[in-house]
């Protein structure tokens, strides 16, 4: 079989709660990560990537469907209520590949339907999945679903059995054309790992106890992460496939004392959970042999809904004609041609049902307007059922989600809104909102213009 003439395989890595400060690339050596270091200098490396979202799910949803997560249905963390699925009646990226002939597999972190089987990844295009299906997980006390049956944890760390799951899959289809979707939760919490991963760190007395169980987390994650490219490289598949890794949002920051994860994150403002830069602007890689130049970094702004149509058009696939698409091809911007690129993208995240004055974003060109989040807006008063969708989630399979109303809360009027000249000041120190009044006013038009949209969308889902 002649692979070079057919179409590459594409292996898709996602990780969780992972910023640039992570990278040894661009920390100076804090972190330890020479596999994705490496992957770098092989692939591009696009240095203005945004997410769809500051948290998960929402992310995900993008990704999967080129669409803002307000049409998708898929909003926030909270699988309890339902929030994370994405709805039936959307299109996966895994839905065109199988239907292009592609086989599809799903290993990791699904966090798209829960706890009914209609949202199985297995019912999304997929054709076989290792996954569990919430937002986060115990990494040794772990419940996984190998297709439609449960495995329990056999002592094994749950990062090294994505890695294995995601071996064998390209082992097992490597003369077929595949996508494979791998997504790492690490390092999302809970902080656990082997200890000869969190050793240096800890030893080295720089970090705190947070700190070094995150940095050995990604540790972990990075020698499987070159696992898999060495089974590429085996199987003689590294020439034909194209390799993505990026991470859903920026990191997770907080905890208390020396649990505390706040790190080093290239000094931008806010982590996960916030639409300032830290939380959704995320470095990305892309290797793909002979077609996209090593080494080359992409300053053009691009976003999560631009990789359905720009992998589908990587792969001379048709974005079917009935989608409504929110992202671009931008596969010319990979290959350093320029291109045509959207320039206005938008943000908002708060729990249970979205609010536009609250932690909302809208970047046009280098202006960046904020709307800052309301504390109110995002607390979570049900947090305890987390534990049970974690541990026992038998109890919501069976009984079904929580039904509305949610928890009551009254929220406050919003703080005035914030600009920025993300050219000027990446780090969003100064703003200018007082300085460019008619700036601030035209992107809070151009923002609550989309969030009517884009709710518009979702107030049709019925499923």
């Amino acid at each position: 079989m002649n692979r070079q003439a057919s179409r590459p395989n594409v292996v898709f890595i996602l990780v969780d709660d992972m910023g640039y400060g992570d990278f040894g690339a661009f920390n100076g050596g804090l972190t330890q990560t020479p596999t994705l270091d490496h992957l770098m200098q092989e692939g591009v490396c696009m240095t203005h990537q945004y997410t769809s979202s500051c948290v998960c799910n929402p992310s995900r949803a993008s990704l999967l469907t080129g669409r803002y997560p307000h049409r998708t249905g898929s909003i926030d963390t909270l699988e309890w209520w339902g929030l994370e699925r994405l709805a039936l009646r959307e299109t996966t990226l895994a839905d065109v590949l199988k239907r292009a002939g592609y086989t599809t597999g799903l290993v990791g972190k699904w966090h798209l339907g829960a706890f009914d089987p209609r949202y199985h990844p297995m019912n999304r295009g997929f054709d076989e999945t290792v996954c569990f299906r919430g937002g986060m997980h115990d990494y040794y006390t772990w419940r996984l679903e190998y297709n439609e049956t449960v495995r329990r944890a056999d002592g094994r760390y749950l990062t090294d059995v994505w890695t294995e799951e995601a071996v064998q899959f390209i082992e097992r289809h490597k003369d077929e054309r595949f996508f494979l979707h791998v997504t790492y939760n690490a390092p999302h919490t809970p902080l656990q790992c082997p200890d000869e991963d969190v050793a240096p760190f800890l030893e080295s007395g720089r970090f705190n106890r947070g700190v070094s169980y995150v940095y050995g987390m990604i540790r972990r994650m990075d020698a499987g992460v070159a696992r898999i490219l060495d089974t590429l490289r085996k199987h003689g598949l590294e020439e034909n496939t194209i390799v993505v890794f990026t991470s859903d949002n920026g990191p997770q920051f907080g905890g208390q004392g020396d649990e505390c994860t706040t790190r080093f994150n290239c000094q931008f403002n806010g982590a996960k959970g916030s639409v300032y830069e830290g939380g959704i602007r995320v470095p990305m890689i892309v290797r793909w042999p002979g077609e996209l130049e090593a080494g080359a970094q992409r300053t053009e702004m691009c976003h999560f809904c631009d990789l359905f149509p720009t992998l589908l058009a990587a792969l001379n696939i048709e974005v079917p004609a009935e989608l409504r698409l929110d992202g671009v091809n931008v596969l010319p911007v990979w290959r350093g041609e320029g291109g045509q690129v959207e320039t206005r993208r938008f943000w908002q995240w708060n729990r249970y049902a979205p609010v536009v004055e609250c932690n909302a974003a809208v970047r046009d060109g280098d202006w960046k307007l904020v709307r800052p989040a309301i504390r109110e807006a995002m607390a979570v008063p049900d947090i305890d059922w987390l534990q049970v969708s974690m541990y026992e989630p038998e109890r919501l399979i069976e009984n079904g989600i929580l039904q509305k109303p949610y928890p009551p809360r009254e929220i406050p009027a919003p703080p005035p809104p914030e600009l920025y000249n993300i050219a000027e000041d990446p780090l969003e120190q100064r703003n200018l909102a007082d300085k460019y009044p008619d700036i601030a006013s035209r992107l809070l038009c151009e923002l609550e213009t989309w969030f009517e949209d884009v709710e518009a969308d979702r107030a049709t889902i019925d499923d």
